[in-house]
Parts: C-alpha cells; structure tokens; sequence
C-alpha cells in the first residue's frame, strides 16, 4: 500500500528529505506522495520514516492504493538504482 499525505498538512517540510524514494513533493494545497515511489520505506528501514517523523500523524495508508509488503518489496527492485562497479 502506497501512503498518502491528508488536508491536515502543515507544511512543516519535515517528511520530504526523509523520503528514501523521493515520493513526496510540495503540492498546490500541501505536500503529497506519489503512490508509484512509495514502497513504505520497504526495502530502506522498517517502518515509514514520514509517519514517524510527521508531528500532526496525517499521514495513513492510501485506500486507493492497496500492495501487500510483497509487492512494496518488488517495487523498491525497481526503483533502487543498479549498483555500479
């Protein structure tokens, strides 16, 4: 399951740079996470470091966006860039 940033955003800043897959960007209202990025952090740590970070907690799962860790998993496969030698 992809994140998703609710209308209680403050726009602390403080969840983008903690993104390990740049998912979150500034949008027109508040910020918002790219539901194609976000892997929950799986793949980087064990929890989602923007909800642990987040201080009004507006930060839940996307119910549009429904993946089982497995899938989070490939998707981090994906979008980890390839070791260079």
């Amino acid at each position: 399951m992809a994140l998703m940033i609710t209308d209680e955003c403050i726009n602390c800043d403080v969840c983008e740079p903690e993104c390990p897959n740049e998912a979150i960007f500034l949008g027109q209202e508040h910020y918002e996470i790219e539901p194609s990025k976000c892997t929950e952090c799986v793949g980087h740590f064990d929890e989602p470091q923007c909800v642990a970070i987040c201080p009004v907690a507006c930060i839940p799962v996307n119910p549009a966006h429904q993946e089982s860790r497995e899938t989070l998993w490939q998707k981090f496969q994906r979008l980890k860039p390839p070791k260079v030698a």
